[in-house]
């Protein structure tokens, strides 16, 4: 039987995992993913505490977050594709030298 502390720790896990990612990663792209993992993380906690106390307001709350996820994606993706555009990179590094 998988109980809520087996899910607390899976989602802990996955977001340790995106928070290293986060941390470490200088390519864009692979920002993005870590980003990812630490919000499908967050998710997997509301479900599973919401389906514990058998309350809908964390699935309301991860539907809410998939929502904005999908549109952070969206907009990330097309700033990233201008960047390699002009840049000919998705470097975090070459960010640090804008010029105007």
């Amino acid at each position: 039987m998988i109980t809520l502390e087996d899910y607390i720790v899976l989602a802990t896990l996955l977001f340790m995992i995106g928070l290293y990612g986060v941390i470490v990663r200088t390519n864009l792209l692979m920002l993005f993913f870590a980003t990812e993992i630490m919000l499908n993380s967050v998710n997997i906690a509301l479900v599973a505490i919401s389906n514990y106390y058998e309350d809908l307001t964390g699935q309301m709350f991860a539907f809410f977050i998939i929502a904005i996820a999908a549109s952070e994606v969206a907009i990330g993706l097309g700033l990233l594709i201008l960047w390699y555009k002009r840049h000919g990179n998705i470097d975090l590094n070459t960010l640090k030298s804008m010029k105007g």
